[in-house]
């Protein structure tokens, strides 16, 4: 039996065809087996044409057809990791790359690491640079090394724009949205925006056309009060239910990191009463990384509204956080001098820092590492891994790949114990780690 997802949810478990039944060879991986739902602490995962063929206890294999199975040597199974917030990486960065080559080799850097899918992510420029640099993007995501394309601006506050330039951000322009989604070709995933800059909410705005072209709205970058940022949230979700998308969900870029302060004085947006998804229309993105947010943030923020699965596999709570990278061209990379778009990059430690004002200017990590860094801030393993695998990939509507489950397509990471990579395999096909 298999369970399929619909709108980001498990659904009534589905007769999945035996496997000796089934076309091709199959490849048998065994170990400790993190799934959606729970981690079978001695698995197996049998991979045949692309997908995931059987995912169960070792001792179930030989009677569903997979009698030879190997020798556990200490590894642990993960689903292929999905990150939708990520600058670049291995030197190369997205947000300056002029041609698909250029920018290949930051989406190979994380994929090496056990990423699987990426979602490439631009940042504010002037007015004419995002439609050309969202469709030199739109081939790599046409040649399958990238899932889509973030772009984090313009439509921001210039007083929380991070590690951005304050002269590129601009008024809302939903003409401009529509020019970039047209040079995206489809590819246009999701674009960070504040809910106080004029033109991104209200009839025909910002919000109403990122939907209308496909993409999800992702609220971050703010100055933004509560009421305003619960407008943004409502705005979104009508525009989901008018274009047919019940059950979308809007994010928040980089929760805690580009949003006014919690005080006594006025709540900002961190406050809103559903920015971490208490009432379903949110997912959060956490770069849990140690340098954006402290262990105790991160195990709090997943305490509250990220996913809780129970020992009878069962999925409580709001299941709302997406950990993220936020890595730029730094990551795998050594200290030193880099560029972010127009802003340049000093990383010292593994920290990276804009150069002039010492603003952090993006993360170094690969999500793997993110994953890593959850665990070890108190989270149970399940519930990170399904906050870097099934939960994202739901977010962009990726309902054929996120968890381990027999059906999906076969991405995989085996790693040691210690959560480093081992093995990746992407769509059944093993990646050259050395590339």
């Amino acid at each position: 039996m298999y369970e399929v997802r619909q709108n980001g949810t498990m659904t009534d478990a589905v007769r999945s065809p035996r496997p000796d039944q089934q076309p091709g060879t199959a490849r048998v991986l065994a170990g400790r087996v993190v799934t959606p739902d729970g981690v079978l602490d001695d698995g197996v995962v049998a991979v045949r044409d692309g997908l995931v063929a059987w995912v169960g206890p070792r001792a179930e294999a030989a009677a569903v057809g997979f009698p030879e199975v190997p020798a556990g040597d200490g590894a642990t199974l993960l689903p292929g990791l999905v990150d939708v917030h990520d600058h670049g990486g291995g030197g190369s960065s997205f947000p300056d790359a002029t041609s698909a080559a250029e920018a290949l080799g930051g989406a190979r850097e994380h994929l090496r690491h056990g990423t699987t899918r990426l979602v490439a992510s631009l940042v504010a420029a002037p007015r004419a640079a995002p439609p050309a640099r969202a469709a030199t993007l739109a081939d790599l995501a046409e040649a399958g090394e990238i899932v889509g394309i973030h772009l984090e601006g313009p439509f921001l506050s210039e007083v929380r724009c991070g590690a951005q330039n304050p002269h590129d951000m601009l008024d809302g322009d939903p003409e401009l949205v529509r020019a970039i989604a047209a040079a995206a070709r489809g590819h246009l995933r999701t674009m960070t925006v504040a809910p106080e800059v004029p033109g991104v909410v209200g009839p025909g705005g910002v919000i109403e056309t990122l939907v209308e072209v496909g993409a999800v709205p992702s609220i971050g970058h703010t100055d933004a009060t509560t009421e305003q940022t619960e407008a943004a949230i409502a705005a979104g979700v009508a525009a989901f239910a008018a274009a047919g998308r019940p059950g979308a969900r809007l994010t928040a870029t980089r929760l805690f990191n580009g949003l006014r302060a919690l005080h006594r004085g006025g709540a900002g947006a961190g406050a809103g009463g559903r920015w971490g998804g208490g009432g379903g229309e949110m997912v959060v993105e956490l770069v849990a990384d140690g340098t954006h947010l402290a262990h105790g943030t991160i195990r709090s923020v997943v305490e509250l509204v990220g996913p809780h699965v129970g020992a009878d596999g069962a999925v409580a709570g709001p299941d709302a956080v997406a950990l993220v990278t936020d890595a730029m061209a730094a990551a795998g990379m050594a200290d030193g001098a880099y560029e972010l778009g127009p802003m340049r990059v000093t990383v010292a430690h593994g920290v990276a820092r804009l150069t002039d004002g010492g603003a952090i200017a993006g993360g170094t990590y690969h999500l793997l590492d993110v994953v890593r860094e959850t665990v070890e801030a108190g989270v149970p393993l399940v519930d990170a891994v399904r906050a870097a695998s099934w939960t994202p990939a739901g977010v962009l509507g990726l309902d054929d790949r996120g968890g381990l489950v027999a059906g999906l397509r076969a991405d995989v990471v085996v790693t040691d114990g210690d959560l480093r990579v081992r093995e990746v395999l992407r769509g059944g096909e093993g990646v050259d780690l050395s590339a």
